[in-house]
């Protein structure tokens, strides 16, 4: 695996100023995976043992943690993270907590998926961080309650040891079980405080759902879709355009920075698995003055072709097929089309010109036969 830097001790007080100034952190290599555990994918962080300083749900509020030097409460500190109270021993005479004291969240990703990578972000808990954390992961289907995650019948699976973390800092982990999971028990031990969970995987949905569905949307995230490459991330990541719902703010979308040049701006999919499209949709919403000027959009079928190699995914040919030629686009605006004939394909592309953004595409169709063998062959890989 890629070495990882690793963060521990406390960070220095609080002086003034700005204060991620002094704030560590990393680029990790897993970070351009969807987050599993976005609150706006559904995830949620559904118990705790202990919140008596700050909520549990922070953990996964979009964003990164703010720092209110002088917001305090008839608790103490309010703080933008998780906290739970200072643990103590058994008595006077042994008044420190135990080496296995610690405290726990759960947490039900918002989509089921393989992770590869989780941050555990201390920021603005310079001190009063945990000294270390423990990941583990289950997979449980339908609906299960706290008490059913807490029963003895679940099965998890350790994701990161306890390992020794830093305050104030982003505590990079990645991760190399390749198994769908559905929750998540974050450990901190002893007691402590952590302002985000970001949790990145590829989503792994159950082929009996979508099976169900039929007709659904299938570069969605959700339902296993994904980015992978894009050509310009500057303002905004391309994965912003395959989240669930509509748009409600601009910087909810992609968009490029302004071009100077007579080239144009790309973002290159992969579908759930080998589809058939009927219909699709191109989204601007909330993107008024800044929304792209015209677009295109493209698949092509890996299933069909010799292996491809990158460049063909930047430029025409490459095996992709137009579906949608170059259509004037709408500020602040739904575009529907329905194909006159389905296409077939694994991977999707979306072409801009010459620059701008837009909030969400959707490509409506079914699996093909072959997609949902795949599919449903990679979930029995998984242990689904």
């Amino acid at each position: 695996m890629t070495e990882i830097p690793r963060f521990t001790g406390a960070a220095h007080p609080y002086r003034g100023g700005d204060p991620y100034a002094d704030y560590r952190t990393a680029d990790f290599p897993f970070t351009h995976h969807a987050d599993l555990a976005d609150r706006r994918l559904g995830a949620a962080v559904v118990a705790a043992n202990d919140e008596f300083f700050a909520e549990r749900e922070n953990l996964l509020v979009p964003g990164p943690a703010v720092f209110e030097p002088e917001r305090f409460g008839h608790k103490g500190k309010v703080m933008d993270g998780w906290e739970t109270r200072r643990r103590r021993g058994t008595g006077a005479g042994h008044p420190w907590p135990a080496p296995e004291d610690h405290d726990w969240a759960l947490i039900r990703l918002g989509a089921p998926g393989v992770v590869r990578g989780i941050v555990v972000d201390t920021a603005h808990f310079r001190g009063n961080h945990p000294q270390a954390v423990s990941i583990r992961a289950a997979s449980v289907p339908g609906t299960p309650s706290p008490w059913d995650l807490l029963g003895d019948g679940v099965e998890w699976t350790t994701l990161v040891p306890r390992t020794e973390v830093g305050g104030h800092a982003a505590n990079g982990f990645e991760v190399a079980v390749e198994r769908r999971f559905t929750h998540l028990r974050l450990n901190q031990h002893p007691d402590g405080g952590v302002a985000r969970l970001r949790v990145y995987g590829e989503v792994a949905p159950d082929p009996a759902w979508l099976a169900a569905l039929g007709t659904f949307d299938v570069v969605a995230l959700e339902n296993g879709g994904c980015v992978e490459d894009a050509s310009d991330l500057f303002y905004s990541p391309a994965v912003h355009t395959i989240r669930p719902g509509r748009s409600h703010r601009m910087d909810d979308g992609w968009e490029t920075r302004r071009r100077r040049d007579t080239g144009h701006d790309w973002i290159r999919y992969r579908l759930a698995a080998q589809s058939e499209i009927r219909a699709l949709e191109i989204d601007t919403a909330c993107l008024k003055g800044n929304a792209a000027g015209w677009a295109s959009v493209s698949v092509r079928d890996a299933e069909e072709e010799d292996a491809e190699g990158e460049e063909g995914a930047e430029s025409e040919g490459g095996g992709w097929r137009e579906i949608l030629p170059r259509t004037r686009l709408q500020p602040d605006t739904g575009h529907r089309f329905v194909l006159d004939t389905p296409a077939v394909g694994t991977h999707a592309r979306v072409d801009v010109f010459p620059d701008g953004g837009i909030s969400r595409l959707r490509l409506f169709g079914s699996l093909t036969k072959a997609g949902a063998a795949a599919l449903a062959a990679r979930h029995r890989e998984l242990g689904g």
